[in-house]
């Protein structure tokens, strides 16, 4: 059996002004070369009553649902996240700090035909689901022409 990574044939996921799965971009605009965040995308098959679909979660540790941001619009799905350090810097003093607050925006290139269904952020996992519609077939008569006319 062939395994179907999720930009076999255009399926689901096309490419992006910043390729198929863009990197993360520091406040700078400078790409990360990590991907930060790292994300998963799994396939869902469909049962009978939910059409197949496909979940891409992120790890967002540290995020609220406030600093998050998901649209999608014009062929294009784009993860936001902005963390703001102003407050929290007031209140606390780091002895050692390795959780940074730091930003990304991450951006998937849609197949035509793909929706954006929901998101949901849960134990510092964010995950949206896309769906295609089932299409209903239509189904028409076809006529039988003979050659002995």
């Amino acid at each position: 059996m062939s395994r179907m990574t999720y930009l076999h044939g255009a399926v689901w996921l096309g490419s992006s002004r910043d390729g198929p799965a863009s990197e993360g971009k520091s406040p700078q605009g400078k790409s990360r070369p990590d991907g930060y965040p790292p994300f998963n995308i799994e396939l869902v098959p469909e049962t009978a009553d939910r059409p197949e679909s496909l979940r891409i979660t992120l790890a967002v540790a540290g995020f609220s649902r406030e600093d998050l941001q998901v649209t999608a619009g014009n062929g294009e799905l784009v993860i936001e996240g902005r963390q703001s350090d102003a407050e929290d810097s007031v209140s606390r003093e780091y002895l050692h700090r390795g959780i940074a607050a730091r930003q990304f925006k991450r951006s998937f290139g849609l197949a035509h035909g793909v929706e954006v269904c929901e998101a949901e952020l849960h134990n510092g996992l964010l995950t949206v689901e896309l769906r295609r519609p089932r299409r209903a077939e239509p189904v028409r008569k076809v006529g039988i022409v003979t050659g002995d006319q």
